[in-house]
């Protein structure tokens, strides 16, 4: 029996037209490198202009078993085109022959949702992180939380390719941007360092900022001097750290332990 979900004929002019609108849009537009970095963003309403697939009829097949909901609407994005196009598009083809190109959410309605009074989740914030793939690991996790948002300092773009591939599209389920520390939204921030107060004795509240220094040097002098408090993850003796999503997790995990507005 015809599925309508996910059939349906492509034109000969189809891959032609898809292909440019790509070529067009790709310099200033995010790129979705996958099925799991798509399904995300169009579950959590990104504006996916264009969507193309090596195997269209596979790639709706596993929307069909993994992510039903969305079905429909990948029905109507994804474009096929042959594998040497699509690897001469991207710059490392994805094992499932997905990939989409998707409008960045607007700044203002970011700085919006990280700035609104009275937040009922944290905001996490990395300071100055320097591995793309960590950061990424981090959005996900917040996405996964229900975090208001995340926020970098210094240098990293958190849009970045390998950052969204790492975070497997869910940049549109939460707020990210890149601020310096005097641009911060309001509210007690919470930082990570092995000197602060142990973390189980402590309730971190729905509108905390939980900050993470990067992975080489910690908190920087600007952040540490806008804390208003230093927590401390447990950790057995002679162990230098954790990995930076892993303190992510453990802190957010706490957090949702002992507040009423965790998912």
């Amino acid at each position: 029996m015809r599925d309508e979900r996910t059939e349906g004929p492509q034109s000969a002019d189809a891959a032609e037209d898809a292909v440019r609108a790509w070529r067009r849009l790709a310099d200033s537009a995010v790129l979705l490198d996958g099925f799991h970095a798509l399904k995300h963003a169009v579950r959590f309403g990104a504006d996916v202009p264009v969507a193309l697939a090596v195997d269209r009829a596979s790639a709706l097949a596993l929307a069909d078993e993994l992510a039903p909901d969305v079905v429909r609407d990948l029905a109507g994005l994804l474009v096929e085109v042959p594998d040497e196009l699509l690897r001469g598009l991207v710059p490392r083809l994805h094992p499932t022959g997905v990939a989409a190109l998707a409008g960045r959410p607007a700044r203002a309605d970011n700085l919006a949702a990280l700035g609104r009074q009275a937040r009922t989740t944290p905001v996490v914030v990395l300071d100055n992180p320097r591995n793309l793939g960590n950061a990424g690991a981090v959005i996900r996790l917040a996405a996964g939380y229900g975090a208001t948002g995340v926020v970098t300092t210094g240098d990293l773009d958190p849009w970045h390719p390998t950052v969204v591939r790492g975070g497997a599209g869910l940049h549109f389920a939460t707020a990210v941007e890149r601020l310096a520390v005097d641009e911060l939204p309001s509210g007690p921030l919470y930082a990570l360092d092995p000197e602060g107060a142990d973390i189980r004795g402590l309730k971190l509240p729905d509108d905390a900022l939980l900050a993470f220094g990067s992975e080489r040097s910690g908190l920087s002098a600007e952040l540490r001097a806008r804390a208003d408090h230093l927590v401390s993850l447990p950790m057995r003796p002679q162990v230098s750290s954790y990995n930076l999503a892993t303190s992510v997790g453990m802190t957010l995990f706490h957090w949702s332990a002992h507040s009423t507005q965790a998912p």
